[in-house]
């Protein structure tokens, strides 16, 4: 059986382009990732506090439920016992069809990247500080600007509502409602926090899709 050289040398070179998106993609996010906004807080007075937590793999932005302001906490579900809620961002049928890691497959990790599909915000309420939680002295413009951003991160129902899934929750403390925007490779659950970072004036990244990015800026 005899080969034709052209079609193997093509066939090579479409191997090593699809094995280098990867590459250039992680090199990008990690040199962008290193590029600090936002380093200079001037003279602003930091009173406030919020907190950021990752998974492993996945930021959510905690703000104390008092400090939620009165258009961020209209249609939330939460009860008296619940202090802080975390907030995090992401692709609708990913976070529906993956509670947790081991339920993760291929088509729903191609589709959340590139199909570009209704994302979600995710809800969780605690009653207490977590220990893992990275603690972030903020002023208070700086916490008034992260209430708004929040808000225009949810995609309102005819009414102005937010859209609550009911019974979508992983557990008993936490919700989905329905947000603005559609994840890609190029808009993360990540990039999402970091954008709201960076929108309010905190130190942040140019661009990062993964988690590590922003959490070095406060370590």
């Amino acid at each position: 059986m005899q080969f034709d050289m052209k079609i193997i040398k093509k066939v090579i070179r479409a191997i090593l382009f699809v094995l280098a998106i990867p590459f250039l993609y992680t090199l990008i996010a990690l040199i962008l990732s290193l590029i600090p906004v936002n380093t200079n807080d001037g003279d602003i007075e930091d009173t406030e506090v919020i907190y950021l937590s990752t998974n492993g793999v996945h930021l959510s932005i905690i703000l104390a439920k008092s400090d939620l302001n009165e258009s961020l906490r209209d249609g939330l579900i939460s009860s008296p016992s619940d202090n802080f809620l975390a907030f995090g961002w992401g692709d609708e049928e990913f976070y529906l069809n993956t509670p947790t890691w081991s339920d993760l497959k291929f088509t729903t990790a191609f589709k959340a990247v590139f199909l570009q599909g209704p994302s979600l915000i995710h809800i969780t309420r605690y009653k207490n500080v977590q220990a893992h939680w990275l603690k972030i002295k903020v002023s208070r413009s700086e916490l008034d600007t992260i209430n708004e951003l929040l808000v225009k991160s949810f995609l309102p129902d005819e009414h102005g509502h937010k859209i609550h899934l009911k019974e979508a929750g992983y557990s008993f403390n936490d919700d989905f409602y329905k947000a603005r925007g559609s994840y890609s490779c190029f808009k993360t659950c990540n990039t999402w926090v970091n954008t709201i970072f960076k929108q309010s004036g905190l130190q942040s990244c140019l661009w990062t899709p993964f988690d590590f990015g922003l959490l070095r800026k406060y370590d």
